[in-house]
């Protein structure tokens, strides 16, 4: 099977949050709901320390503990391209996926009485397009594709960050080319 998912060029990232801002947009969500989000971090201290950004959204995991734990089967992973999706007539708005999910990705949409998260942009990719955030990304970050391919692509990217729950948990089709920072074992988030 074919497995779809994201490249993370961290080095680039700048930050600016355009990401964050067309995935509301393009699946028009309520004021504090997205389904992708940066986060800002620093590592270091004065006069060496350092801040880097991560662009957050569904890993599309091989083995997603959404699917797995989801009482309604309303999660669910796409036999064709491997991503992972909520069929919205199933789900009950129960919140498992979202403490199931160790990267904290699925969100409750209280207004709407389901969960929600990213599906890659199902419906842009169906007409040949790309997710709204690969498309956005002013520094050109993010990158969609076969993740074999992405993996042949950019050789030098990781799957594990010290500010992400371990790859072997759930097996997250997710590439990331690190800012040296993001390898520091001690860092906190930054808060604006």
């Amino acid at each position: 099977m074919t497995q779809f998912g994201f490249y993370f060029n961290q080095e680039d990232c700048i930050g600016c949050k355009v990401c964050q801002v067309v995935c509301c947009d393009r699946n028009d969500l309520a004021p504090g709901i997205t389904f992708r989000r940066v986060e800002s971090y620093e590592t270091g201290s004065y006069p060496d320390a350092t801040l880097y950004h991560y662009s957050l959204t569904c890993n599309h995991c091989a083995s997603p503990a959404c699917v797995a734990n989801c009482p309604s089967g309303a999660m669910q992973k796409d036999p064709d391209d491997g991503t992972v999706f909520i069929d919205y007539a199933e789900c009950i708005g129960c919140g498992t996926c979202v403490k199931s999910c160790p990267y904290g990705v699925p969100v409750l949409q209280e207004d709407k009485g389901t969960s929600g998260k990213c599906d890659g942009c199902k419906p842009f990719r169906d007409a040949g397009q790309n997710p709204v955030c690969v498309d956005a990304c002013v520094m050109r970050a993010i990158e969609w594709g076969d993740v074999e391919e992405l993996r042949a692509k950019h050789g030098d990217a990781v799957s594990d960050l010290p500010i992400l729950p371990s790859s072997s948990e759930t097996n997250p089709s997710l590439l990331v080319t690190p800012k040296e920072a993001a390898l520091n074992e001690q860092f906190k988030p930054f808060i604006v």
